[in-house]
């Protein structure tokens, strides 16, 4: 200070002086402004003058110290400077800064510049102490500073890091960091632990608590000195409970912790209980292939000191020769039970799955008493209503067929009586069950029990039982069981085997009667009848049959009842078969008309007369369908050709064409047969009117296979004359299409169809358009 005081005053600062009063902090701040380039030791006197005036400005000490410290930054640490730094930091803290973060932000910043630890950390603990908790943010950083230098003790360290956990619960993931950096397993584990725990925890670097859990075993996995006097494993059983999608990895970590403090016995439990408790295949198959592992050391190991024991104790009582075929055994009866123990794994996940249980029983179908009671064991577990994988009745099956292959036939019955109680979710599973209880009386020569189980079993329930199981909440499937096709043929089968024709035919009218019967069994019923000559019987099942079912079921019952009515009372009682054929005519679809009424005709040329046989013809050839018509003209051209000659023919011929109702193509092949038709017989004049005649319809681009055919006739039977008429009605027909496809661009529709010409008309070559009637 008096050394500050004896600096001269010069004649440019007298101005500066004279503004300058006691308490006036913007004067010695332009003061200081205007003397920036003047030497330290004059801006340091000016610094002095000015705090003792104002010596609680933190504008004139925040100056003051940063130029100090700018100063002394560029000088060795053993300087004097950084001393008067010191002194000064001391003087503003006594001065009131002490309440200023930033001040002793600086002071911490410079002693730890200075490697001056313990006084920095001194200093860091009196601003912690001065500081209001809602700014000590702006020293913990410092604290962890010095905490994270290598000179720093570890002690000191760690009571850093703790201080500051307290302070800031979110330092937890640094904190562990640095304890294992620190090499102190046990607390950085234990810490680890607590966080995984805390439900509010939330990862300030975004780590999931899985990758913490996976920390944590890491941890765990150190020797076993590094984590003594730790909870292990309530640490690691409760992550299990909590955590249980990482349960593998837990489980493992435990067994492989206790392996290494040498607990064999123990991590050999740890191991069996988390095989037995695994839910996923996931974890089962991490923990099996680490048991697996464990136990082949363990059997390597004791092989290994089997060979070097070469001292002879084979007299020796407390010789242990059995301790390594145990281990060879215990890993050996691991490897047996591994798909046990991953069926068991399987059915936690579903308990209800039948194939799972399935594989199950094949697992110990060498052991007649756990094969048993593994299906005794999945009768008593599956819920039939929950059941998936396979049907539910193939465990009642199962356990019944192996009692019956070890010949225990009264205990495969009382399985099955047991699975007709149960409480199935469709009438098919009780269905099967009664089907393989009848078969399994059948294998032991008793057809009579299967009857009567089958007869059963198809009766109906009352109208008691139906009203009580409507009134406890639904139908039950039992209401629905005689309803099975499935019981029904094998009732069918045993009455066809066991039984006389008429409880068999009782048994297909009943099934007739509740409607489960099918076109086969109509068929296989008539056609056991007709074996024993009872026709008449046949042909009424034939009847029921075709009022029974309609098209496309009822098409082959139709097809045996026409053929064995044509075969029996063809001859003898034609106006029934004829009575028959006109039922199916009018019950057949649209698309079964032609073959019936073709079946119809042959019918009638066979049995009956050939004029009933032209009226069938010309009454299909009105009732088909305009597709079907063609096919059915054509046969009838044929037939009358044959059996009237062909004024006939021309007669069919001209009504298929005129008023047939045939399509375009249709017309044109019959114009084009009946054309045919009269070339052969020389009629020339009649087949160019007929080509005429289909010209008017008929357009050359589309279908030139037609005009090529009357090009060909023309050059064979016509002359120069009839030639150029017909390339003239060309020329019109293809002029008559073009403006036809131009009219419909015009309009946007579908129209412009050339109009056929009427009956017996054709066209005239000398008037274009014109249509005279042919002679």
């Amino acid at each position: 200070m008096a050394a500050a005081m004896e600096i001269e005053v010069s004649a440019d600062d007298v101005a500066y002086e004279e503004d300058v009063l006691p308490f006036s902090l913007s004067g010695w701040l332009r003061y200081l402004s205007a003397r920036r380039a003047a030497p330290p030791a004059k801006r340091a006197a000016i610094y002095e003058r000015a705090l003792r005036a104002l010596p609680g400005s933190y504008k004139l000490w925040h100056a003051y110290l940063t130029e100090l410290g700018d100063a002394a930054r560029a000088l060795p640490v053993t300087h004097a400077a950084h001393a008067g730094l010191n002194v000064a930091f001391e003087r503003a803290l006594a001065a009131g800064m002490s309440r200023m973060p930033r001040v002793w932000h600086m002071y911490a910043s410079s002693l730890l510049h200075q490697r001056l630890l313990t006084r920095a950390r001194r200093v860091l603990d009196r601003a912690l102490r001065s500081l209001p908790v809602t700014q000590q943010h702006h020293v913990w950083p410092l604290h962890l500073r010095l905490a994270s230098l290598p000179d720093c003790p570890a002690p000191t360290a760690l009571r850093v890091h703790g201080r500051h956990l307290q302070f800031d619960p979110d330092h937890a993931e640094e904190f562990i960091a640095f304890l294992v950096s620190a090499g102190r397993w046990r607390d950085a584990a234990q810490h680890l632990a607590a966080a995984i725990d805390d439900e509010g925890f939330v990862s300030v670097k975004g780590t999931t608590k899985r990758q913490l859990l996976l920390d944590l075993c890491g941890l765990l996995a150190q020797p076993p000195e590094e984590v003594a006097r730790m909870p292990v494993d309530a640490i690691l059983r409760g992550s299990i409970r909590k955590f249980p999608e990482e349960a593998g990895v837990l489980w493992t970590c435990l067994a492989s912790h206790y392996a290494r403090r040498g607990l064999h016995g123990k991590a050999r439990d740890v191991f069996e209980e988390a095989t037995t408790t695994a839910t996923t295949v996931k974890d089962f198959r991490m923990v099996f292939d680490a048991y697996l592992h464990f136990e082949h050391a363990m059997a390597a190991a004791e092989l290994e000191l089997g060979q070097a024991n070469t001292v002879n104790i084979q007299d020796c009582w407390l010789a242990d020769r059995d301790s390594t075929d145990l281990a060879m055994a215990r890993l050996e009866r691991l490897l047996e039970r591994r798909p046990e123990l991953l069926n068991s794994v399987l059915l936690r996940q579903n308990p209800h799955d039948v194939q799972a249980w399935h594989e199950r029983a094949k697992i110990f179908r060498m052991d007649p008493a756990r094969h048993a009671a593994t299906y005794v064991e999945t009768i008593m577990t599956v819920d039939p209503a929950k059941a998936t994988g396979k049907p539910p009745h193939t465990l009642w099956l199962a356990l019944a067929r192996m009692y019956e292959d070890r010949g225990s036939v009264d205990c495969a019955r009382d399985v099955l009586h047991g699975a007709t109680q149960a409480n199935f979710t469709a009438a098919e599973h009780l269905a099967a069950v009664y089907c393989e209880w009848a078969h399994m009386e059948l294998r032991h020569q008793d057809p009579e029990r299967a009857i009567d189980l089958i007869r059963r079993a198809t009766t109906p329930p009352s109208i008691e039982a139906t009203t009580r199981a409507a009134a406890a909440g639904g139908e039950d499937v039992r209401a629905k069981l005689h309803r099975c096709l499935k019981l029904w043929l094998v009732y069918l089968d045993l009455m066809t085997t066991h039984g006389s024709l008429e409880s068999t035919c009782a048994v297909y009218d009943k099934m007739h009667d509740l409607g489960v019967v099918t076109p086969l069994l109509v068929l296989d019923h008539a056609t056991l009848l007709e074996q024993h000559g009872r026709f008449e019987d046949a042909f009424r099942v034939y009847e029921r049959g075709v009022r029974s079912f309609k098209h496309p079921h009822a098409d082959a019952i139709w097809e045996a009842y026409l053929t064995k009515s044509v075969q029996r009372h063809g001859k003898s009682r034609p106006e029934r078969v004829r009575d028959l054929f006109q039922a199916a005519v009018l019950q057949s679809p649209p698309e079964r008309k032609k073959a019936v009424y073709l079946r119809y005709a042959r019918f009638e040329e066979d049995f009956g007369l050939a004029s009933r046989a032209m009226k069938v013809y010309e009454e299909a050839a009105s009732a088909v369908p305009a597709g079907d018509r063609l096919g059915v003209y054509e046969v009838y051209v044929a037939r009358a050709a044959e059996l009237y000659g062909l004024l006939k023919a021309r007669d069919v011929y001209r009504q298929a064409i005129v008023g047939g109702g045939l399509p375009d193509e249709g017309a044109r092949a019959m114009c084009v047969g009946f054309a045919d038709l009269e070339i052969g017989i020389g009629e020339v004049a009649r087949a160019r009117a007929l080509h005429v005649y289909a010209a008017a319809f008929t357009d050359p681009e589309v279908y030139p296979e037609f005009w090529k055919r009357w090009n060909d006739f023309e050059v064979q039977q016509g002359d120069e004359g009839t030639f150029r008429e017909m390339l003239r009605a060309k020329r019109t027909m293809a002029a008559v299409a073009r403006d036809g496809a131009r009219a419909r661009r015009a309009i946007g529709a579908g129209g412009g169809v050339v109009e056929r010409p009427c009956a017996g008309q054709r066209y005239d070559g000398a008037q274009q358009c014109k249509w005279i009637r042919l002679v």
